[in-house]
């Protein structure tokens, strides 16, 4: 599959984005800046790009608890996430989501979800939607290992299936629901034998190779959109972070963190492909680098500086019944 060097670049500055916000998110909380539980993508940055930079505006994306990759993928605004989860009135959802509940409608983010595979059935309403109303579109449902233990997966997928919805199912394997193995609670080692329940095609990809997972997403993505139905794609990855800023990790091996970052690191892989390529000169990386640095340092700026939420808006875009 070829791409053009702006493809390239764009999905590098991407990429790089995802791994330095979360970086800078577990420097403030270690300043005193920021509080409250943030769940980091770090480590993941493959699937979230090579899947949601082959959308547009037709096409929804729902989150996890883990969703800050998943956003900027989709083109969220950095510096409105940063102020989301500063608390902030010019965040993305005016200071009032924060980490786990950020959404942009306008980007074809539906929203993370803090609640274990919840997002599932609204990708599949969401591809039920652009069914019925003929937009193209494509709904593409995030969500780790442990949720595919949930009733709302199976239930999801089923409904899926039998209404051949335009969706994408990306389990996001990292090996671990929280502090579990995955082994202690799923019989199967590849998650992607559970579509077979549902008459549903299925892929595995390298979740730490971006052109892995951009081919197998792309045959995903175009089934889907071409009317074909949907498909379960495992993407076979790893976290560097604990399941939460503060997480003391005791339940994995040093060492085996330490074999996953040294030797499969997403960008790591990335810039090893593009350079002996000579598709883009390591000079170019390193100036994306610092402009990543620098506008999430204007993030933060101006996340401190902005006001917090009046208030008199406690009620404001909230929706509820008697």
């Amino acid at each position: 599959m070829k791409f053009s060097r702006e493809k390239l670049i764009d999905v590098y500055q991407k990429l790089r984005m995802i791994r330095r916000f979360e970086e800078k998110l577990v420097e403030l909380v270690a300043a005193g800046k920021l509080a409250g539980f943030l769940h980091l993508y770090a480590g993941q940055e493959a699937v979230a790009v090579g899947v949601c930079t082959q959308l547009d505006e037709r096409d929804i994306v729902n989150s996890t608890h883990r969703g800050h990759g998943h956003c900027i993928a989709k083109g969220v605004d950095v510096k409105g996430m940063m102020a989301e989860l500063f608390g902030k009135r010019t965040g993305t959802c005016k200071g009032k989501g924060g980490s786990m509940h950020i959404a942009d409608l306008e980007r074809g983010m539906l929203g993370a979800n803090g609640i274990v595979g919840a997002g599932i059935p609204l990708t599949a309403g969401a591809a039920l939607t652009a069914q019925i109303k003929r937009t193209g579109g494509v709904a593409v449902g995030f969500f780790g290992d442990g949720a595919t233990n949930e009733g709302a997966f199976h239930e999801a997928l089923n409904m899926a299936s039998i209404w051949q919805l335009p969706a994408v199912f990306v389990a996001e394997n990292n090996l671990y629901g929280e502090a579990t193995p995955m082994e202690f609670v799923t019989p199967m080692r590849d998650l992607a034998e559970r579509a077979a329940s549902y008459r549903m095609p299925s892929d595995i990809a390298d979740g730490m190779n971006f052109f892995d997972v951009y081919e197998k997403a792309n045959a995903a993505i175009a089934r889907a959109r071409d009317g074909g139905g949907p498909t379960l794609l495992e993407c076979k990855t790893y976290r560097y972070l604990g399941h939460y800023v503060g997480d003391p990790m005791t339940y994995r091996h040093k060492e085996e963190l330490e074999d996953w970052r040294q030797n499969r690191d997403a960008l790591e892989h990335f810039e090893r492909e593009v350079v002996e390529m000579d598709l883009i000169e390591p000079d170019d990386l390193r100036r994306i680098d610092a402009e990543v640095e620098a506008e999430i340092d204007a993030a933060v700026a101006e996340a401190e500086a902005a006001p917090y939420p009046d208030p008199a808006d406690v009620t404001a875009d909230v929706y509820a019944s008697e």
